[in-house]
């Protein structure tokens, strides 16, 4: 099984060489690392000395979704694995994940759990966000439980349903996923296989208007999908955040 592993990135040099890293201590290795840098103005261009292997592409500043869909246009191999650049993989990742995927054929995506570092120090991960595995659709509805950095997925799942919304500053991921889970079942490997970094001055902030980001999303899913069943379940979704939203302020 050959991988593409896609990395966006934007001004992150430091900490793209530690996810390049991880990478390349994998236990299964990829075939092709495709770096999207989305128009950093710090030394991110020097990544290509450092790693002269990789396939570096710039683009003037147009967001993670641009970053990542150029990576996937841009993939030689049927089977893409997404890694942040202020992540890490544990060095078992991919084997695990090829490893379900040869057992599980029928399944064409499959993600992960994390393991949580502040300040680097390991934090507990709240309730919500811990994985079940049991219906990821259901699982994703209230808010995105599939961190990019977990997924590995064939591309003809992104042939179905489509690319990542460029139009979405934020949730991104959780419009992809959903839209994938609303078709297809995807596969979970419980284990803390990826590292999530949190408190660098890179880290992207969290909006206080992401579940108003979410209602949209929601909206046009559920004007978009054929699923009866699944079209109820983003109703009732679509109702409970509209609720609670208009009782407390964005």
């Amino acid at each position: 099984m050959n991988i593409t592993a896609i990395i966006p990135t934007y001004n992150r040099y430091t900490l793209l060489k530690r996810a390049i890293n991880s990478l390349l201590a994998q236990t299964y290795p990829v075939d092709e690392i495709i770096v999207v840098d989305d128009g950093s103005t710090d030394s991110t261009k020097q990544i290509t000395k450092d790693f002269p292997n990789i396939i570096y592409i710039y683009q003037n500043n147009r967001g993670v979704s641009a970053a990542r869909n150029i990576g996937i246009q841009r993939a030689k191999n049927e089977w893409i694995a997404f890694l942040d650049s202020d992540d890490e993989w544990h060095q078992e990742k991919l084997q695990k994940q090829v490893a379900f995927h040869q057992n599980n054929p029928d399944i064409l995506m499959s993600y992960t759990a994390e393991k949580w570092v502040r300040d680097g120090k390991v934090v507990k991960i709240p309730k919500k966000y811990r994985k079940i595995g049991e219906d990821a659709f259901v699982e994703n509805l209230s808010y995105c439980n599939i961190a990019p950095s977990s997924v590995m997925l064939n591309k003809s799942l992104l042939k179905r349903v489509g690319l990542f919304d460029e139009s979405l500053e934020v949730c991104e991921d959780y419009d992809l996923w959903l839209r994938i889970t609303i078709v297809d079942r995807v596969g979970l490997i419980n284990e803390q296989l990826i590292i999530k970094y949190a408190g660098h001055d890179q880290q992207l902030g969290f909006r206080k208007d992401m579940d108003k980001i979410r209602i949209s999303i929601l909206e046009k899913l559920i004007n978009s999908s054929k699923n009866k069943m699944r079209r109820s379940q983003l109703k009732i979704e679509w109702q409970q955040k509209k609720e609670y939203n208009s009782k407390n302020e964005f």
